[in-house]
């Protein structure tokens, strides 16, 4: 394995130190919790091995809405981002081919290349919505592909894709024996429309991942999750995470199945949270002439661009946001794309920190965005 840091995690608002932030609009979650709002009593908590697929009534939670799947169809992880390594190392090697949508979280680009797999790139057209190109990847599968990888609700665009899209890359996974990996963080942040079920109940090729970290903004407990009804995999899984840290915190694990079995009292003024800051960000963007978007259908991030008819100093666009304004958004670069792009985070801040941070930002565009003649 031939690891490289990451420009997002290289870049994160913790890495800089959120002291020097005032206004973060490059989180891509909901406000951090505190530990006193949880009213959880840890006091009696025996601090012992946990059971390595995670404790049961913790995999019963996560699997509660599901009239399908079972705790055993449950791995629970150290996190989304090791989920996705455990399937990415399973699965994978430097025989074995991956076809994955981009832009996408970086760990499922990153961890492929240092194990050195082939890999085939299908970018997303923003003139196109994110829409996802079934013919291109259906082009883009040999007879070494093992795995076909996407996010839904998408990351960094907030598109949410339909079941007929997910249905017909089913179909290929099933057609050429290969899975298909839907990295599903931001599920319970559809704010929108219904919740829709975890991808995997609708086949045995399908891997669900997902976390409390986003939706529930307790990225600190670092629990996760893996869900597949193909039970040798499950196993596969089982038998990595084993050798990679055997089990969770007992005491992670414990929060997160407070989180989960008291779920409306966290998701619902989340949801309502977010509605309130969708409305100001699409004011906004329907007020400046700058920069184009999809509008977001779930999930708290968008994926705007600066319009063509204007040219930027992207690095100095950075610099003075953060520098002068105290500001940050994620750059396209974290994204692979070219920076006039940015992912902006609405669910993290405040009303009043995403107004002043679209104000910041606002104010810089008009300062260095120039039109083109």
């Amino acid at each position: 394995m031939r690891y490289t840091r990451m420009p997002i995690e290289i870049e994160a608002p913790e890495e800089k130190g959120y002291s020097t932030i005032c206004y973060n609009l490059a989180e891509s979650s909901m406000r951090d919790i505190n530990f006193r709002d949880l009213d959880i009593d840890l006091k009696e908590l025996v601090l012992f091995y946990g059971e390595h697929r995670g404790i049961l009534k913790l995999r019963d939670a996560i699997r509660e809405d599901s009239r399908m799947l079972t705790a055993d169809d449950v791995l629970v992880t150290a996190g989304a981002a090791t989920a996705l390594f455990i399937v990415a190392t399973t699965l994978l090697s430097p025989a074995d081919h991956l076809m994955v949508i981009r832009p996408n979280y970086g760990t499922n680009l990153e961890t492929p290349r240092a194990i050195g797999c082939a890999m085939t790139v299908v970018d997303l057209s923003f003139d196109s919505g994110f829409e996802i190109d079934i013919e291109a990847v259906s082009s883009a599968i040999r007879p070494q592909t093992r795995l076909i990888s996407i996010t839904n609700p998408h990351n960094p665009s907030g598109k949410l894709y339909s079941q007929a899209t997910i249905l017909s890359l089913i179909s290929l996974a099933e057609k050429n024996n290969c899975y298909l990996l839907i990295d599903e963080t931001y599920r319970d942040l559809n704010f929108q429309t219904a919740l829709m079920p975890y991808a995997a109940e609708l086949s045995e090729r399908v891997i669900s991942v997902s976390s409390v970290s986003k939706s529930y903004g307790a990225p600190g407990i670092r629990i996760g999750w893996i869900i597949s009804r193909d039970e040798k995999l499950m196993n596969d899984f089982l038998a990595a995470k084993e050798q990679i840290s055997l089990c969770n915190s007992v005491v992670d694990e414990e929060i997160a199945f407070h989180l989960l079995k008291n779920k409306p009292r966290y998701i619902e003024p989340n949801h309502a949270h977010i509605r309130s800051n969708f409305a100001i960000i699409k004011a906004w963007y329907a007020g400046q002439p700058f920069l184009e978007w999809i509008e977001p259908q779930a999930g708290v991030v968008c994926f705007p661009r600066l319009k063509q008819e204007y040219s930027i100093d992207a690095d100095l666009l950075y610099t003075t946001l953060y520098e002068r304004h105290g500001t940050i958004v994620g750059p396209g670069h974290w994204f692979e794309r070219d920076r006039t792009y940015m992912r902006i985070g609405f669910g993290y801040p405040t009303q009043d920190e995403l107004k002043a941070g679209l104000s910041a930002l606002e104010t810089c565009l008009e300062e260095l965005a120039i039109h083109k003649p």
